[in-house]
Parts: C-alpha cells; structure tokens; sequence
C-alpha cells in the first residue's frame, strides 16, 4: 500500500515514519499489504509557492483536509497530510494554526523560527502563574483518496497532548516548542522525552495510530 506523506518537515517526517512504523510491527496495520510511506522528495514534487496559500484556515481539521486533497490530486495516490499546533489556555488557544509562524518575523532577526516562537510564546506568558500555564498539543491528520467520493471527503484523525508552558527550555530532543512544554503528568519537557516515550503520548502519535487503525480496515 503506497501512501505520500505530505510534508517539506524532516523533523515531522522522521516521526511520523516512526509512529507508523511502530504500528506495523504492533499489527495495528495488517499484512499484507506492508505500507510504502513515500515523501515528496521520492514522488518527485518540488516545492510551490501555492503550497503556502493550503494553510489558510482557522481549523487544524481545514488545514489537514486542504493539504492531503492537493497533493493527492498532484501525485494521484492516496495522502496523508496533517496539521498540528500548540493550544495555550492563558493566550485563549492561541497560537493553534499559527504555530509554525507565531513570532513577528520582524521581532527575532537573530534567532531560528522555532527558537523565536519560544521567546516570543514565553515573553507572552511572563508573569502567569503556574495554575495557569495549562497548553495543549494538537495534531489532525487527514488521509485523502484521489478520484471518486472519497476523494471529496478525506478521513480525518485527532490527538491531543496535555502540557504546561515552562518559564525556560530544557532538554534536546523533539523541534519546535518542545522543549519548553512539560509533558503532563511528568516532570520532563517533550525534548526530553526519549522518541519512543514522546511517540507514545504525543499528539502526533494519537493521530497517527488512529490512522494506522483506519488503513488495517483498508480504504
């Protein structure tokens, strides 16, 4: 079964080849067919500029459906694509689909993109006290069809993971805001969690393993 995996992320590819593969060797997809995870790369689709205009919504579940419908329609075999995004209580949700472009562009020259949304997210929060710090991560991963029905109406899978937002980052592991989101109920960060324990509690892991479940009953 040959599924591209919609994304120019090689952090998210990377777990996201994990948390399905863990899955085949747990039996959640069934053999056979073994999945062919394949990246743009390898279906040989460059980068667009009209890739920037799919996130466009207000929604996790718009913006996953919105991606996985384009690139199936590109390459002609079924998609996956997903959004995701951290959800902060005290900033009433936000960033949620802002997440990968939360900081100005103007306010951090010297810092990475994710280094700048830390500090930007963690200025924003001074001075909150810990009761609430509350956030959580979410991700919705949408599998869509290419031709007939199916195609009009992709499946759609939902994770969430609990957090706290941290006054200051730890650990080295994970991308993006991990490492100053507590991974709740530990006292570890989600960058110092090891790949198979942040798998394990991740919303990117919910997601997919529910995904995974959805391709053993095939499509």
């Amino acid at each position: 079964m040959k599924l591209l995996l919609a994304t120019r992320s090689a952090h998210k590819a990377a777990e996201v080849r994990r948390i399905l593969a863990a899955a085949e060797e747990a039996a959640l997809v069934l053999h056979p067919p073994r999945l062919q995870l394949v990246g743009l790369d390898e279906a040989g689709i460059p980068g667009s500029r009209a890739e920037d205009d799919l996130e466009r919504f207000d929604t996790f579940e718009e913006n996953a459906a919105a991606k996985a419908e384009w690139f199936a329609a590109l390459s002609g075999i079924p998609t996956v694509a997903d959004d995701s995004g951290l959800e902060v209580d005290a900033l009433g949700g936000r960033p949620g689909v802002r997440t990968k472009r939360f900081a100005p562009t103007d306010a951090y020259p010297d810092l990475s993109r994710d280094a700048a949304n830390n500090r930007h997210l963690m200025r924003l929060m001074e001075g909150v006290p810990p009761s609430r710090r509350g956030a959580r991560y979410v991700c919705v991963a949408s599998l869509a069809v290419p031709g007939g029905a199916a195609a009009l109406a992709p499946a759609s899978f939902r994770g969430e993971a609990p957090g706290s937002v941290l006054e200051s980052g730890r650990g080295s592991g994970g991308f993006g805001y991990d490492p100053i989101i507590l991974a709740v109920p530990t006292d570890r960060t989600y960058a110092e969690l090891t790949p198979e324990e942040k798998d394990q509690r991740s919303h990117r892991g919910q997601a997919f393993r529910a995904l995974a479940r959805h391709l053993a009953r095939g499509l």
